[in-house]
């Protein structure tokens, strides 16, 4: 919107308060302010939403992979053809044996549900989910021919367990014997503890080299599934297809769609509803704009006569007002970019502020699954955002400017 010397001069002065004007400004500030508040709130919503999704992929991808090719009842035999298959089929990134199985874990009294893994130890020296949140101790010492395994840091807090303590593992599937089916009890020591962010890994699981895995779960040479990490995580069901056929009638295939379709779901579910409701807040904040500029136009009639029988257009009556509203939504959308920004940025230190305050838990891990707050701001979101309340500001200018420009200067400045 290009204006002129003296228009530029006008929208300039009804920006400012006039003399018994306060009203009228404080009307137009707290529509900057309504602005702000809803701007801000869409941009930290909509990253925090975006972090939560981010982190729970990485999190449950780095641990599970894109997919899994699942044995039938938890067992996966001669299994070495279809992993090399797999190695082989185009855009996958790597593919590695695994056993995982829910078991009981005791130490001095206490007991958990834990998830047992096995993994081969270049496969688990390799990760890097595990290896960038090892908490103490060292993933390196857990390699074969030892009893050693790593365990959760929230299991390590419920068995009060610490590097170098004993943990006995429970399997129900034990040795037959004359007296029935005797439960097998080992104990390994514990040489490391990870935190990886997610809640539920960190409270269940127990990790072991395969070798020890198949021997406690007595299982000989078999496998529990193969992990297979892509090229494209939203392309894994393309890419997996031509491996059903090599394990049809001993396992199926997985991908990370299906074992978390209603995690996953969920959240895009809320991240669409709550982009809805927020704009209502930018839609009432626009709404203030309009009567801030209904206000003004009715204050301002008499010098709207007088400056149309100065040879004011309508046309540029019209761009004056319509700077002014704008100017406010611009104002606004700058200032609450700068609020979502400052907020995200000390995102958890504000939750540990309000928690103080209110005494409430406001992000427990075991609810939310992830430890900490994430957030990642999406450029194109906010761009959309600032689009949306930029379109719905300009919006809001136009009756207000058509009815200054509509004003008739011999009505207004008969009985001056």
């Amino acid at each position: 919107m290009i204006l002129n010397s003296y228009e530029r001069m006008i929208a300039r002065r009804y920006l400012l308060p006039g003399k018994g004007e306060g009203f009228i400004f404080l009307v137009a500030g707290i529509s900057l302010a309504a602005v702000m508040l809803g701007v801000a709130a869409l941009i930290i919503v909509m990253s925090v939403m975006n972090g939560f999704r981010a982190e729970l992929f990485d999190k449950v991808v780095g641990l599970n992979g894109h997919a899994v090719i699942q044995g039938y009842g938890g067992r996966l035999q001669n299994w070495q053809p279809i992993l090399e298959e797999a190695r082989r089929t185009p855009g996958v990134v790597s593919a590695n044996a695994l056993i995982e199985q829910p078991l009981m874990a005791s130490h001095e009294g206490r007991v958990e549900a834990i998830l047992l893994r096995g993994m081969p130890a270049g496969d688990l020296a390799a990760n890097p989910t595990l290896n960038r949140n090892v908490l103490s101790g060292s993933l390196a010492a857990v390699r074969p021919g030892t009893t050693n395994v790593a365990i959760g840091s929230r299991l390590a807090e419920l068995l009060g367990l610490q590097v170098g303590d004993s943990i006995t593992i429970i399997s129900p599937e034990g040795r037959t014997t004359p007296f029935g089916t005797v439960p097998r009890i080992v104990d390994y020591n514990v040489a490391a503890t990870f935190e990886v962010g997610l809640y539920d890994f960190d409270r269940a699981f127990v990790i072991m080299p395969m070798e020890e895995a198949q021997n406690f779960l007595l299982m000989g040479d078999a496998i529990g599934m193969i992990e297979v990490e892509t090229t494209d995580a939203d392309r894994v069901g393309e890419i997996m297809a031509p491996l059903a056929p090599a394990v049809a009638g001993r396992g199926v295939v997985n991908d990370w769609r299906s074992m978390n379709s209603a995690l996953f779901e969920a959240l895009q579910v809320e991240r669409v509803a709550m982009f809805v409701v927020l704009s209502i807040i930018v839609l009432v904040a626009v709404f203030n704009i309009l009567s801030s500029l209904i206000m003004l136009v009715r204050a301002k009639t008499r010098d709207i006569a007088i400056l149309r029988t100065m040879g004011a257009t309508r046309a540029s009556l019209m761009r004056v007002f319509m700077t002014v509203g704008v100017t406010i939504g611009v104002l606004g959308i700058i200032a609450g970019m700068i609020l979502g920004a400052v907020f995200l940025y000390y995102r958890q230190g504000v939750v540990g502020f309000v928690q103080q305050v209110t005494g409430q838990n406001l992000w427990d891990p075991s609810i939310r699954f992830l430890t900490e707050l994430p957030a990642l701001p999406d450029p194109t979101e906010i761009i959309a955002i600032v689009v949306m309340a930029l379109v719905l500001s300009f919006l809001a200018t136009l009756y207000p400017a058509w009815k200054a420009a509509s004003t008739d200067p011999v009505q207004v400045l008969r009985y001056e």
